[in-house]
């Protein structure tokens, strides 16, 4: 069920909203499943009270930092009002404010149905159109093949790759590295 927070972001299957202080067992649920948490620990779940102690708060707290248009975001289905994880949209925290990390997480239920790409898509748009973003930016493990398709269905480009950062070389095909992907707001415009 969707709360009653106001919402962020509409697009025609999901609605994102701003994630609340009651929302960690929906993020302490979708970061205890192996498979979602493949590519990030090597399927080790996030410990509960680092969710709701550490992780929770910093989302919470990125909100008054960038003002609202920028953060991690709740998304859920428009017609069921079910919870299929996060996507974000923000800058690193020492980064410049308009170069903003795209990212997303989903539950097992919703992959392959376009969510990613459809979620992305519109945080593209709403970073170009309403906010001061002049370069928006993913990184995913190379052998990450379906994070890498949702980047290029997005038009953004490959930039570099890049290494493995050392807690993640436990996970399966840390050895290959990383890569990153842009796209501009020029670019973006051209499309």
């Amino acid at each position: 069920m969707i709360h009653s927070v106001d919402t962020y972001l509409e697009t025609e299957r999901l609605t994102l909203r701003r994630f609340t202080a009651e929302d960690a067992d929906l993020l302490i649920e979708l970061d205890s499943d192996a498979a979602v948490m493949r590519y990030l620990t090597g399927g080790s779940p996030t410990a509960p009270e680092i969710v709701r102690e550490r992780h929770l708060p910093n989302i919470i707290a990125g909100y008054r930092k960038w003002g609202g248009g920028l953060g991690l975001f709740a998304a859920h289905e428009k017609e069921s009002g079910a919870f299929i994880g996060w996507f974000c949209l923000r800058p690193e925290p020492q980064g410049p404010p308009d170069e903003a990390e795209l990212g997303y997480r989903l539950r097992q239920a919703a992959w392959d149905k376009g969510y990613a790409t459809e979620g992305s898509r519109a945080l593209l748009v709403k970073a170009f159109t309403d906010l001061d973003v002049r370069v928006v930016w993913g990184e995913t493990m190379v052998v990450n093949r379906g994070s890498r398709n949702v980047m290029e269905k997005l038009a953004m480009t490959l930039v570099e790759t890049i290494p493995t950062p050392p807690d993640m070389e436990m996970v399966e095909g840390s050895e290959h590295g990383g890569v990153r992907y842009e796209i501009t707001k020029e670019q973006w415009e051209q499309q």
